[in-house]
């Protein structure tokens, strides 16, 4: 591959989606399904329908592999942050009880529907040497994800961060986020070791080992590191550069256990301090380089990996029952939960709601369950249709709701207002 082609295929990816994000933004919703659609748009059913020869030039298959690297260091940078927001957030032990209905209840009843309609897609959509479980567990996680970053930026963009359901939305999504990745961890473990129960032994112990190896070794290591030479929260070029070598490392062992990269560097992410400053000065670093220039990368060949037949007659019924079951079983359960933990309908119909946000969380999962041979391109398109559309209804859902609400310090805020300029 060239690189006038990588050049070129960056300044298209990027353009587009900065196109995309703005539109989105304008129309009320967050930049993040903008960019999403973006890779939708760059992909065969639109560009590849609309100007094949361009796109088959532009894209082809054998100059992906520049782009397929860039993708994947900015989604283990991403996951980094992500595990390193997840370990800053202290509202989980403050609403433990409730977080933990909430979590709970909205992961298992999209889960179930999920595996419920396994027998269903399985027949038609499952890739060759896959099993029925494995499948089945896969969609029902698939169907589970609620994502932290979206739903943070949203209650923070609308000044609901501090309301009694907005503390629990937060709460009970990094809860959510470690139930689901620990099933999805597994099926992936399941998937990789084929139908070898030995070798899924193999994988899980490795896995375990890992973590011992993370929480036991680096975690009071890089404590000690950043306590000693970062004391500000402000970390040295040195410092920083020991934390990418952990970083990588983490996602080196976790892609050579036949899991994905991106365990391993949610998994590093967790188990840093719990320290503000610490993650201000880290995102501020990254974030810029992950979010705007790499990313892209990602979403644009998630939407090489779309199939057209997604839209066939044959399939929209397929579609819609999964669209269906993620969105009941995500607003019906986080609702369920809310109630349970004594709160009232309309805070308990807004947690549903938010709960409902998937973004590109849903997007990382799928991907991970397309690169692991559990799902074909025409599934994974319908996924991708429904992280779009589970996102998009999250603002209009949230104005429905209507009303102001008062905030957990006496002040009020408004359910309505529109969300702000970039979220992940």
């Amino acid at each position: 591959m060239s690189t006038t082609t990588l050049l070129l295929q960056l300044i298209v990816i990027l353009g587009t989606a900065r196109v995309c994000g703005w539109a989105l933004r304008h129309l009320g919703q967050p930049s993040v399904v903008g960019e999403m659609a973006a890779g939708m748009l760059l992909g065969p059913v639109v560009m590849g329908a609309l100007l094949p020869e361009v796109h088959g030039q532009l894209f082809a298959k054998a100059t992906l592999g520049g782009l397929s690297a860039l993708s994947t260091v900015g989604l283990v940078l991403f996951m980094f942050v992500i595990g390193l927001e997840l370990r800053a957030h202290q509202g989980v032990r403050q609403q433990l009880r409730a977080a933990g209905y909430v979590g709970v209840i909205s992961t298992i009843v999209p889960l179930v529907l999920g595996v419920a309609l396994a027998p269903v897609l399985h027949p038609a959509l499952v890739p060759a040497g896959i099993g029925f479980w494995p499948f089945a567990l896969f969609l029902g996680a698939a169907l589970s994800i609620t994502a932290f970053p979206v739903l943070a930026r949203i209650l923070k963009d609308r000044g609901l961060s501090t309301t009694a359901f907005g503390q629990l939305s937060l709460s009970a999504a990094a809860v959510v986020d470690v139930v689901a990745w620990i099933v999805l961890a597994f099926v992936v473990a399941l998937a990789g070791a084929g139908e070898g129960y030995d070798a899924l032994l193999k994988i899980t112990v490795g896995a375990v080992l890992l973590a011992g190896l993370v929480y036991g070794l680096l975690r009071p290591f890089f404590a000690w590191l950043l306590r000693t030479h970062a004391p500000d929260g402000e970390p040295s070029t040195t410092v920083l550069a020991s934390l990418m070598i952990g970083l990588l490392g983490c996602a080196l062992l976790t892609e050579w256990l036949h899991l994905h990269a991106v365990f391993g560097a949610f998994l590093f992410g967790t188990c840093l301090p719990r320290d503000d400053r610490l993650l201000r000065s880290l995102a501020q670093r990254i974030e810029p380089l992950s979010i705007v220039v790499l990313m892209p990368l990602f979403f644009a060949l998630a939407g090489l990996s779309t199939s057209a037949n997604a839209f066939s007659n044959a399939s929209l019924g397929a579609m819609l029952l999964i669209l269906a079951a993620a969105t009941f079983g995500k607003i019906g359960g986080g609702l369920a939960g809310a109630r349970l933990a004594g709160y009232g309908w309309r805070d308990s119909l807004a947690t549903g709601s938010l709960m409902n946000a998937r973004g590109l969380m849903e997007l990382i999962v799928i991907k991970v369950g397309l690169d692991a041979g559990l799902i074909g391109p025409e599934l994974f398109t319908m996924l991708l249709v429904m992280a779009l559309a589970t996102t998009a209804m999250t603002g209009p859902l949230m104005n429905l709701i209507g009303g102001r609400v008062v905030a957990a310090h006496g002040t009020t805020a408004s359910l309505a207002t529109e969300p702000g300029p970039r979220e992940a």
